[in-house]
């Protein structure tokens, strides 16, 4: 599960005993190897986390005797004191920290002006700016030959820390450390080869065990490659958050993902329910050291997820003997893989405590055995096909049985069935008949709706059509009243110049003529004949309107195959549907220059008119009077009339969308449409060898395009 201080606290240690004296200068000559030299270093904690350089100068520190100084898990701030004396030739020397997932280091080292070069690196910073391309913390020390210098180093770890300390020549430090890159590179190939191995025979069997398998190998790479800095350097050098949590994280993911494994592995649930309930309390556990890590209590959680690692690889063990003893074999595979690695992991620890010596040894251990792990697992659930193989075999000869059995069944049956199917072909011959007799009335029944659409089109269009004719005539007729009115008074004005002739008082008739102008207000009468006319010429031309819109419509006169041009088809339907069109509704026009294209300008306009029928009805319907707009845009390409009709109505969902052209579909109430309109525009327009599209999402209105090619062989209606 966690391989980090995986029983930290099961094991108790006792340290050597503190010497309180300072260590003494490491002398580094050309002679010398790579010198690891935690005896060397001595050490003070700084429960305070606020000292400088100055103050810890002056402060005691000791010296722990350790080849490795132990930090163990703490949140507090660990200073280091080291001298070195380079008694080399060399004018560069390197010291290596071979732990790479402490989160703070800097480096102090003492100028001759009397301050310090500081060099600070961590998994709080991104990787790129080290100075040297490697997991491990590599800082480069200025000495010169003969030069003694007093280091310090500064050392912030949220979760179990050592000091493993190195000294020596680039050459050495690199050498080391590609062995160390050699031994990691096989790991990783053995992890991903198992990885591999067992991603094959999921996708073989479609057993999930192997699935979640293969996700706890991840984990399990993951974890060493996050113990060993390979996780930050190569997977997220720019991510300083993960790089820090990364101890807790992956643990937490490897815990998970063992349980789930070993609940699947040993079938718990069947073999031990209650081992089964354990692990997914454990899972849970698990989850819960989420909490103090996101709240940056980073020390908490390091604790939390070492005490649930502990206890939960000592319950899958025992779990693991609990299912040995039912006899299921592939549980001791079980134990064995996990007794190797959990050596591994104790080995790990008592490195971590000093118990066992820093080496090669102790270092690749735990790499070692979760790679002899993941393998004896593998081994395991290949152990299984074999199980499946027996299983399958047993069910193939319970299957022969069982065929045999019903081949005489079979035969027995035959001889009733033969009867029955006779029989049966009796009933479907007369079924067939009788369906054949509702398929013509289903015909005649559909001509008859289809007729039924075009009547009620009709009915709407005429009630519409003599609404508007009703306007301009009423408007007419109500002009011409008055219009005889002015003119039986200007025929009496007449009369009396007619009459002036035969006056003995010429004067005073002129003057009688001059009152009765003014009694009938003879300008007034002159511009209200004119007003009047003028109203009676627009009557008119409306009403010449209306019927030229009409006939453009119905294309009487043009039933054959004809060039037209769709925007005065367009025109004379909006002209038609005038009176449908609600108050609150603007029609813009966005046309642009098209040919005249070659169709049944009737058929055409009877798509127009059901689409923008629907659009009106959709938006008188369903708005509450805000302004809205119904757009109509035409342009061509690619040898095609594009007529787009969109409105800013509801809009439909994906589903009514998918069934508009379907016959006899309708979103309106009963006996309010046949759902026959759409359907009837689709037709017409595939069998002008165009197509629409539909554009529509609920609130967003609804958008019909046409396409229609401009020159076609058109079918026959």
């Amino acid at each position: 599960m966690s391989v980090r201080a995986f029983f930290s606290f099961f094991i108790t240690v006792t340290l050597f005993v503190h010497s309180t004296r300072a260590a003494v200068p490491v002398v580094y000559s050309d002679s010398t190897k790579l010198l690891q030299m935690g005896r060397w270093v001595d050490l003070y904690t700084d429960k305070t986390d606020k000292l400088t350089i100055s103050q810890v100068l002056n402060q005691t520190f000791i010296n722990l005797n350790e080849q490795v100084p132990n930090l163990q898990i703490s949140p507090y701030t660990h200073w280091a004191r080291f001298t070195i004396t380079n008694n080399t030739t060399l004018h560069k020397l390197l010291l290596e920290i071979e732990y790479p997932t402490i989160d703070d280091i800097s480096l102090y080292e003492p100028l001759t002006d009397g301050t310090w070069k500081v060099t600070r690196m961590g998994e709080f910073q991104p990787f790129s700016l080290r100075q040297f391309n490697h997991q491990n913390y590599i800082f480069s020390l200025g000495l010169r030959q003969g030069e003694t210098k007093t280091y310090y180093l500064k050392i912030k770890a949220g979760e179990q820390a050592q000091l493993p300390v190195f000294l020596g020549p680039e050459t050495l430090i690199d050498n080391k450390n590609a062995m160390r890159n050699l031994f990691f590179g096989i790991y990783v190939g053995i992890i991903l080869v198992m990885a591999l191995y067992n991603l094959f025979i999921y996708f073989s069997i479609r057993d999930r065990s192997y699935l979640i398998y293969v996700t706890y190998i991840v984990c399990v790479g993951l974890t060493q490659a996050s113990q060993n800095g390979y996780a930050f350097r190569y997977l997220y050098p720019n991510n300083s958050w993960l790089a820090m949590h990364d101890t807790v994280l992956i643990p937490i993911l490897n815990g998970l993902t063992a349980a789930l494994f070993i609940q699947s592995f040993l079938h718990a649930k069947e073999k031990f329910p209650l081992g089964y309930n354990i692990l997914t309390g454990i899972s849970i556990a698990y989850l819960g050291c989420l909490v103090p890590m996101f709240a940056d209590n980073y020390y908490v959680a390091q604790i939390w997820v070492q005490l649930v690692a502990l206890a939960g690889s000592i319950l899958a063990l025992y779990i693991g003997f609990r299912v040995a003893k039912t006899n299921y074999v592939p549980a001791k595979f079980f134990l064995v893989a996990w007794s190797i690695f959990l050596t591994s992991v104790c080995i790990f620890v008592m490195r971590n405590f000093n118990v066992l010596p820093y080496n090669d040894f102790t270092y690749y251990a735990l790499q070692v055995g979760s790679a002899a792990e993941v393998t004896l697992l593998s081994f395991a659930l290949a152990y299984r096909i074999n199980i499946y193989r027996q299983e399958k075999e047993l069910s193939q000869a319970q299957s022969l049985e069982v065929s045999k059995e019903n081949e005489r069944l079979v035969r027995e049956q035959n001889v009733i069935l033969e009867t029955k199917v006779n029989e049966r072909t009796v009933e479907l011959q007369q079924t067939n008949d009788q369906l054949n007799v509702a398929l013509v009335s289903l015909k005649d029944a559909q001509s008859q709706l289809v007729e039924k659409e075009k009547m009620a089109s009709l009915g709407q269009l005429t009630a519409g059509i003599a609404h508007e004719i009703n306007n301009p005539i009423n408007f007419v007729s109500s002009n011409i009243k008055p219009l005889k009115l002015d003119i039986e008074d200007i025929r009496s004005l007449l009369g009396k110049y007619e009459q002036l002739g035969n006056e003995a008082d010429f004067k005073s008739g002129l003057q009688e003529i001059q009152r009765y102008r003014q009694e009938i207000d003879i300008d007034y009468i002159h511009d209200e004949i004119n007003s009047l006319i003028k109203g009676i010429e627009d009557g008119a031309s409306r009403t010449a309107e209306i019927v030229t819109g009409l006939r453009t419509f119905s294309r009487l006169d043009e039933s054959d195959l004809k060039s037209v041009d769709i925007h005065e088809g367009l025109e004379s339907t909006l002209v038609l549907l005038r009176t449908n069109i609600p108050k609150n509704v603007t029609v813009i026009r966005n046309y642009a220059t098209l040919p005249k294209i070659e169709c049944y300008a009737g058929k055409i306009n009877q798509v127009f008119m059901n689409i923008l029928t629907n659009a009106f009805n959709a938006i008188k319907t369903y708005t509450s009077g805000k302004e809205e707009f119904v757009t109509i845009t035409t342009s061509q390409e690619n040898g095609q009339a594009i007529i787009s009709i969109k409105d800013t109505g509801p809009g439909m969902t994906q589903a009514v969308k998918e069934k508009i052209f379907d016959p006899f579909f309708t979103t309106k109430d009963v006996g309010e449409g046949t759902g026959l309109g759409l359907s009837i525009v689709f037709s017409i327009i595939e069998k002008h060898n165009g197509h629409i599209n539909v554009v529509s999402a609920p609130g967003e209105g609804a958008e019909f395009i046409i396409y229609l090619p401009m020159s076609i062989n058109v079918q026959t209606f």
